[in-house]
């Protein structure tokens, strides 16, 4: 039986969830204290790695709305915590929960490095561009140990292959070495993600994430490097961080963004209840409000998950972000579709072993 002992209503520092109840595959989850092991302080719950020989690294999808077919995770889970994050659910695979666990049990793919290797030099392989960071972000706190994202740089850079990256991780500065380069061939695009410029909101929301500002001032080392950059407002949180898109969208223009991009709050499965238990402790003069406009782009459900939809809603209130957005971008300057990545310059790099070695 598997152990929880977070399940009080006290925050926990540092956290965003709230519980840590079962996910969907593992519904006979309770709380027990058998005498065995020691009691855990409630308001900090620890970090754990723990280490997964991946088989495969790239994943595919033919969703319609999304602007790429494959990407690759270097981790499952994510200590940054954001309490909307859609990719919670992802954790009930492993019977962990969408909750605190997924913010604190993590798993790391150390040899994932070797084989996006072996997967780009299969036969079959054809080269498109690969996303880096859209499940769980790839510049994590846990990267500057295990650097399993920086590996897989390298490893696309070797090949000169198209990535895009989406984080909101400041470390992603530490790659600039290898970033910059593939930038002046056209084969990177960075997407940075700042949800509001409250810091306060922030620290609550996404509690180990970088602040606002840090996340700003990211985006402008990187396009000071070269590396263009979009600013994405993403999720759109109706009641609570609406009000902001135009200032998100100057300040992303101001630190260099050449591009933008925005997302309104998704809820699937688990992370609906989630973030109802966050509403509910952060925000409650504003819960109702933050539910009925949801509801209202949704069909009165809390999410709609059909494609077209999911992403953006639908109805007046999404239709007047959409414009407000629209108009934004087009007073800053900013791009909403941008050029295709190069895919021409994909090669397979010489190893040990080829005859051309030995010339």
């Amino acid at each position: 039986m598997q152990i929880d002992r977070t399940t009080n209503s006290k925050t926990h520092k540092a956290r965003a969830a709230l519980s840590n109840t079962a996910g969907r595959f593992d519904p006979q989850r309770e709380s027990v204290v058998d005498g065995w092991c020691p009691e855990v302080e409630t308001s900090h719950v620890p970090t754990e790695v723990r280490l997964e020989d991946a088989r495969s690294i790239i994943s595919y999808n033919r969703s319609p709305d999304l602007p790429f077919d494959r990407s690759i995770n270097p981790y499952r889970g994510c200590e940054h915590g954001c309490i909307y994050c859609f990719a919670r659910p992802s954790h009930a695979y492993l019977g962990l929960s969408p909750g605190l666990d997924f913010e604190t049990k993590l798993v790391a793919r150390p040899n994932a490095a070797d084989i996006l290797r072996h997967e780009l030099r299969a036969r079959r392989y054809r080269v498109a561009t690969l996303a880096l960071g859209t499940n769980t972000d790839p510049y994590q706190p846990i990267e500057k140990a295990q650097q399993v994202t920086r590996a897989c740089l390298e490893v696309l850079s070797d090949f000169n292959h198209p990535v895009a990256i989406v984080t909101k991780g400041a470390m992603i500065e530490r790659d600039i070495d290898i970033l910059s380069p593939m930038a002046a061939k056209g084969l990177v695009r960075v997407g940075i993600s700042v949800t509001t410029l409250d810091p306060g909101l922030s620290r609550r929301m996404e509690p180990r994430a970088p602040t606002p500002a840090r996340r700003l001032a990211a985006i402008k080392r990187l396009s000071d490097a070269g590396i263009p950059v979009r600013i994405m407002v993403a999720p759109v949180v109706p009641g609570l961080t609406d009000h902001e898109v135009e200032a998100l969208l100057a300040a992303g223009a101001v630190a260099g963004a050449d591009a933008a991009s925005w997302i309104m709050l998704r809820l699937p499965r688990e992370v609906s209840e989630l973030w109802q238990q966050w509403l509910a402790e952060h925000e409650p003069g504003r819960a109702a409000k933050v539910m009925a406009r949801l509801r209202e782009m949704h069909g009165g459900r809390d999410y709609d998950p059909r494609w077209g939809q999911r992403m953006r809603g639908e109805g007046e209130y999404a239709r007047m972000i959409g414009h407000r957005f629209k108009s934004a971008c087009k007073r800053l300057g900013l791009l909403e579709k941008t050029p295709a990545l190069r895919s021409d310059l994909f090669a397979l790099p010489a190893q040990v072993g080829d005859q051309l070695s030995l010339l």
